[in-house]
């Protein structure tokens, strides 16, 4: 586990689709939950249809695997690398 304030999570979202918005969405997302935690999320631009979340070196979430994700889903795979045992609120239902 990182420290609190240097995780960076990475997004990356496929441009030929045009998911820049859903990436962006989902990286406000976590900056409004996790702000005292992330030192950085980053929109990264790929092809190919990729949509995957990463917490430092470890993928979290994977469009081709798992489909299109809530960001509740997200907010809970973040979590528990960033700051386990924290409430999430409505989030955590």
């Amino acid at each position: 586990m990182t420290p609190a304030r240097e995780s960076v999570v990475r997004i990356e979202y496929c441009t030929q689709c045009r998911w820049l918005p859903r990436a962006a969405w989902l990286a406000q997302e976590l900056l409004g939950t996790f702000e005292a935690e992330l030192s950085e999320v980053a929109l990264v631009p790929g092809t190919g249809g990729v949509f995957r979340v990463s917490v430092g070196d470890a993928v979290v979430w994977d469009r081709r695997e798992q489909g299109f994700p809530e960001p509740t889903a997200v907010k809970r795979l973040v979590r528990d690398r960033v700051a386990p045992g924290r409430a999430l609120g409505h989030a955590d239902r």
